[in-house]
């Protein structure tokens, strides 16, 4: 953000927004120009989810996922997991090379044909948005008698 504008608040926060988006969009371009992956199926659209995806999981706003996002995202989707294993998740996901997830990472995480925990956890997550496994309203009503 330049410094010449003197914004604060939620305006300060949109421009901080469209600048993350900004980013991740050209990153998103660099993937669909990248002769590896032009045999993905439907690449803008999958890039276009994860890049919703990621921002979703970024929760500071920094453009990389720490340990905490990570933490609070498996949380929010139903699977709790300890330190000790969102650690090993994003060590599986950097190589090693980082504490936190960039979104290059994330996006050659979801590319690749390795399965890291966290793609399988996304993916099942998505699966389980598009159909609804347990009915909704109240339970039926029971009697006595058919209980075992």
């Amino acid at each position: 953000m330049p410094s010449n504008q003197n914004v604060q608040g939620g305006k300060a926060f949109g421009l901080l927004k469209e600048q993350q988006r900004q980013k991740l969009e050209e990153i998103n371009q660099e993937y669909l120009e990248d002769q590896k992956y032009r045999d993905e199926e439907d690449l803008a659209e999958k890039l276009e989810g994860f890049k919703n995806k990621y921002a979703e999981f970024d929760l500071n706003d920094q453009g990389e996922i720490d340990l905490m996002g990570l933490k609070r995202t498996m949380e929010k989707l139903g699977v709790p997991k300890t330190h000790l294993e969102l650690k090993k998740m994003i060590v599986e996901v950097t190589g090693g090379s980082s504490n936190t997830i960039n979104y290059r990472d994330f996006v050659k995480m979801m590319l690749g044909k390795r399965s890291a925990v966290l793609k399988l956890v996304l993916i099942f997550e998505d699966k389980a948005n598009g159909s609804p496994c347990k009915p909704s309203g109240p339970p039926p009503k029971r009697d006595i008698a058919s209980l075992p």
